[in-house]
């Protein structure tokens, strides 16, 4: 008997009540339990790449007092390393880790895309690719699961920005949203089927995921076979009987009932079946009797072993940096003269901020490694604060001077936490004005200058080329600074490739325009140029190219050959390492739609391949294209469609890097329907609506107040202005600390909508006394412009 079937034998004897409370948490990390009727509870804690896991009483913002734990690189490092086989490694490991914590769900990994950079959790993601970002997901979750412990994918789907994240509506057209907000979720559930899925927060075209039924049940289960456990984001349930109703099994964390009369009456009314309460309730029980047994099955397990894990973080660092450009002066000659500069040596920008930050079991820092290796053989100078990325003149002398004294700089740069973390978006890529200012004071005082960049996405580097070598560290979690030095003394090579195209400007983008710029609504007038879609299509030069990185040896790839048949084709090539070190390459296949009927990206990743060779040694790379890679989505038929023609399959060692081609033709194709192409990468309001089948809707306002009202807009009125201060209190008790104090805090506390309030405040609120709150505010607003317009002359 399955957990499911077991777990429909125990709801079938429960109380309509009983029912109902399992589909809200017990409190802020756990499942309710009903030990009189066999259900046991389950618990989730925050981790896509290190267990934030906290006690009950904890603060649960910021990191508080979680427990220790492996921090491993973030996703845009691990997604860096285009290596499933080691990203499954720190599945596992943090599998390992969770068990010993007695946790049953790890929440993640995250795998939206990276529409743009300046997204605020762009390191918490994968890739602006949707097959890069599945089976990397795919990768990761089975090695969590390999543990006896669930996984959960999030954020489903369509989220990606921070701002005004818990109600923006995302507008997307149906095949921008299959092809790529949606496929790499469909990869990762097919390959690794994950125990659990969190919906996003935002709506997609006008429904708020937590209660849209056609991606939680038509498409998630119904389409893509999914058979586990939904749970929401945390507090993004905006009605709870209708996600119920759309296959939301999980409220979480627990509001303490807030919804509960909701979804009686629903029940009573008839909008809501008792059959979608039972469906979702056993789902639930079937997660915490998973989870049991699961934790019975390994109840004498071996310890963990935290060095095993930390050595496995600093292989994963090195594996994920990117070496940008670089003209032979790495690896470092430690024959020479170095002057590490940069506080970030010392202080080190290892994790991003937010729900996903990790209490590291220790930290590896740059100058200390270096100090292991070459003692006191090394000048050091600060450059900046570590924490605001300010600096000062006597900063810069100090800096100027040890620069000048040696043959070879490291230059530590980047951006501090504040730039990077949850709730909030950057408002720009460039580096703190302090870094810059440093940059060109070293670069003057010694041009034989290697620029480390710590950083979670793209930034811009309109000086990129002055440097003799750029390489990118991402944000590569608690031993970073020994990978780095292992790195730069070419004791590792940098095995990272870009998983995501480096922007010459932000500005150029064309989702730049309609990214986090408005309260409600986010317009994707790109569809579907994201990241090298669009570099490559529209011939806009990224700085650095999706799938570059350079290593310590150098590689040849030979004629393309093609076997099988239609759209199942296995592009293979040879590759010889020309070099005289042992290094590794990505060696990837990109696919041309020759003459499309439809509006396609100029080419798209099909397959990829990571290949480890030694001096002189050649081997043959096959790269498997199945029908998806020559597919696009035809919204008139609602299916995946392969037009008959030619193919130009591309290989290469980036998406302009190509280095063979060869053509196939696909005789017997599917038929295609008439789509619309828009002229530029940016649609018109009438492009859009024809991508979208109808006009683009207007965005929601903000006036009059409702549940959704933020607290950051109760400013619009003087009762409301009253509301933020108590509000402010609540929140800072809560959080554990002053929110002005913390930008993440600040962000959470100033974005929550009015609905919120009552879900996070252990039932001391309900739902109706925010109405009631509500009705007052607009009462009194209403009175007050009205008394404004009587006053005018």
């Amino acid at each position: 008997m399955t957990h499911l079937d077991r777990a429909h034998e125990l709801v079938a004897q429960l109380t309509t009540d009983q029912k109902i409370s399992l589909l809200s948490g017990a409190d802020f990390w756990t499942t309710v339990a009903i030990p009189e009727h066999g259900v046991p509870s389950a618990s989730l804690s925050d981790g896509p790449h290190g267990l934030r896991h906290q006690s009950a009483d904890a603060d649960h913002v910021g990191i508080g007092s979680s427990d220790p734990s492996t921090c491993f690189p973030t996703a845009s490092a691990l997604g860096a390393t285009w290596d499933p086989d080691l990203v499954a490694e720190v599945g596992a490991a943090l599998g390992r880790e969770a068990r010993g914590l007695g946790v049953d769900v790890v929440l993640g990994p995250g795998l939206n895309i990276k529409r743009h950079p300046a997204g605020g959790r762009s390191f918490e993601y994968l890739s602006e690719d949707p097959l890069v970002s599945g089976r990397m997901a795919a990768a990761l979750v089975n090695g969590i699961q390999s543990e006896g412990v669930g996984a959960c994918l999030k954020h489903f789907a369509a989220n990606s920005q921070e701002r005004d994240r818990m109600r923006a509506d995302s507008v997307i057209d149906e095949r921008t949203l299959r092809e790529i907000y949606l496929t790499g979720f469909e990869i990762a559930v097919k390959e690794s089927s994950p125990r659990t899925v969190m919906c996003s927060y935002n709506k997609v075209n006008g429904t708020h995921a937590s209660q849209h039924r056609r991606l939680l049940t038509d498409v998630l289960r119904d389409e893509w076979g999914f058979d586990g456990l939904v749970m929401s984001d945390w507090f993004a349930v905006a009605d709870r009987a209708a996600g119920v109703h759309a296959g939301l099994d999980l409220e979480m964390p627990g509001s303490k009932g807030a919804w509960d009369g909701q979804v009686r009456k629903a029940l009573a009314s008839g909008s809501l079946a008792m059959d979608d309460v039972d469906v979702a309730a056993a789902r639930v029980a079937a997660l915490a009797l998973e989870a049991e047994d699961e934790r019975e099955a390994h109840r004498d397990g071996a310890p963990v072993d935290l060095d095993a894990h930390h050595a496995l973080a600093r292989r994963a660092a090195a594996a994920g940096s990117v070496l940008l450009s670089n003209d032979g002066i790495l690896p470092l000659a430690t024959d020479r003269s170095i002057a590490l500069i940069g506080a970030f040596a010392t202080a080190p920008r290892y994790q991003g901020a937010g729900s996903s930050q990790v209490n590291p079991t220790r930290i590896d820092t740059a100058y200390s490694a270096l100090h292991d290796r070459l003692g006191d053989g090394f000048a050091y100078a600060p450059g900046y604060d570590p924490r605001t990325g300010e600096t000062d003149d006597a900063m810069i002398a100090e800096a100027r001077h040890a620069a000048s004294s040696a043959d070879t700089v490291v230059l530590m740069l980047g951006l501090p936490g504040s730039y990077e973390a949850e709730g909030y978006d950057r408002e720009h890529l460039r580096l703190p004005d302090g870094h810059t200012r440093l940059l060109e004071e070293v670069l003057d005082a010694n041009p034989s200058t290697v620029v480390v960049l710590a950083t979670g996405a793209p930034v811009e580097l309109p000086w990129a080329a002055r440097a003799r070598a750029v390489l990118l560290s991402y944000l590569g979690g608690q031993a970073s600074g020994s990978a780095l030095v292992d790195v730069l003394l070419g004791e590792v090579e940098p095995g990272g490739r870009l998983a995501e195209s480096f922007p010459v400007l932000g500005v150029d983008l064309p989702s730049h325009g309609t990214f986090a710029n408005h309260p409600t609504q986010a317009i994707y007038r790109e569809n579907l140029y994201v990241g090298y879609r669009f570099h490559d299509t529209w011939g806009v030069p990224a700085r650095f190219a999706f799938g570059h990185g350079l290593g310590y040896t150098t590689f040849e790839v030979g004629n393309a050959k093609t076997t099988g048949r239609g759209a199942k084709r296995t592009v293979t090539v040879d590759v010889t390492n020309t070099g005289d070190r042992r290094g590794s390459t990505v060696v990837q296949a990109y696919v041309h739609d020759v003459a499309a009927s439809v509006h396609r990206p100029e080419q798209e990743l099909g397959a990829w391949a990571k290949v480890t060779l030694e001096p002189g040694e050649t081997a043959s790379v096959a790269l498997s294209l199945d029908e998806r890679a020559f597919a696009f989505y035809d919204v008139a038929s609602s299916s995946w469609t392969v037009e008959a023609g030619e193919f130009e399959l591309r290989v290469g060692l980036s998406s302009v890097d190509i280095r063979a081609t060869a053509t196939v033709r696909v005789s017997a194709g599917d038929e295609v329907s008439a789509v619309p192409a828009p002229a530029g990468p940016v649609a018109s309001d009438a492009e859009l609506s024809a991508l979208l089948g109808h006009p683009v809707p207007a965005a929601a306002p903000t006036l009059p107040f409702s549940r959704e009202t933020t607290v950051r807009e109760l400013k619009a009125s003087g009762l409301g202005r009253v509301l933020r201060g108590l509000v402010r209190k609540v929140s800072e008790k809560e959080m554990g600390a002053a929110t002005a104090d913390d930008p993440v805090a600040e962000s959470f506390y100033e974005s929550t909508p009015m609905r919120v309030l009552a879900m996070g405040s252990d039932g001391r609120v309900s739902l109706a006394t925010i109405d009631r709150i509500l009705d007052a505010l607009n009462v009194t607003t209403a009175k007050a412009r009205r008394s404004r317009r009587g006053q005018r002359p």
